[in-house]
């Protein structure tokens, strides 16, 4: 079986990618490699926050607007809309200061479009891991049979101890909380940093989504779970750290283990 692992400087974190197939050669592997390379620049160059030249501060900007934009970029807006309906506001790229910004959506978003280049090189067990936004197919190629992606959450005060983990064949994991870049999420209602939560785990189908909702629950905290009651979020799960005590929560079906 071919393996490959390697790791993408991009979007101010690192992009880790483990792939394996027995169908495709390492050659094949590394095309795909260097083709989510090229995708991951371009994500950067399209959708930054912190680029003069990017679409996303054009239409910060007001330079242009969203009917001039590109079918990916209308893509992400869409999401964006949608997840802000689902979560009641509470995910709202639109009330932020400067103006429109993605960031908590896009992520995940680019992490599956990264799955797929992979798929179309041959890679038949993925892992896409963009700091907390990860993108799973075909569960992990290490042993035979092939088990579930385990992947483990962090504890928000200690950076070395894993709380929780989930195991995962295909499908997508989203992790906000104060680990890379500290109290960082803003809540909408109030233009104030977020205390709904220390940490929201979000496991579903896609990656956009959950990404999108990890981010509402840092928001929201407790409030949240309403939004998995309605029946575009059935196949959705979280898990979340509350803001206040040592005292975790969760909703939805999937399985983890201590």
């Amino acid at each position: 079986m071919a393996h490959l692992k390697s790791e993408i400087e991009v979007w101010g974190t690192t992009l880790f990618l483990d792939v394996a197939s027995d169908t495709a050669d390492e050659s094949q592997l590394q095309e795909g490699i260097n083709r989510v390379r090229d995708f991951a620049i371009h994500v950067d160059e399209v959708f930054s926050t912190y680029k003069e030249s990017s679409v996303i501060t054009q239409l910060r900007n007001n330079k242009i607007g969203i009917e001039s934009c590109s079918d990916e970029v209308v893509d992400v807006w869409e999401r964006c809309a949608v997840a802000r309906y689902l979560t009641d506001g509470a995910f709202d790229p639109w009330a932020v200061v400067g103006g429109f910004d993605p960031s908590g959506l896009v992520k995940g978003w680019a992490a599956d479009k990264c799955a797929r280049i992979l798929q179309q090189s041959g890679a038949q067990n993925i892992q896409v891991n963009a700091a907390g936004d990860l993108s799973l197919r075909g569960g992990f190629a290490g042993d035979d049979p092939i088990k579930p992606w385990s992947i483990g959450v962090v504890n928000p005060e200690n950076r070395k101890e894993h709380v929780q983990v989930f195991e995962i064949t295909d499908g997508a994991i989203a992790t906000s909380g104060s680990y890379e870049r500290g109290a960082h999420i803003v809540d909408p209602h109030t233009g104030l940093i977020a205390i709904g939560a220390k940490s929201a785990t979000v496991i579903g189908p896609d990656g956009a989504l959950a990404d999108a909702l990890a981010t509402a629950l840092m928001v929201e905290g407790r409030d949240g779970a309403i939004w998995f009651s309605q029946p575009e979020l059935a196949l959705y799960s979280a898990w979340v750290i509350d803001r206040h005590g040592e005292i975790a929560w969760s909703v939805g079906p999937h399985e983890s283990k201590a």
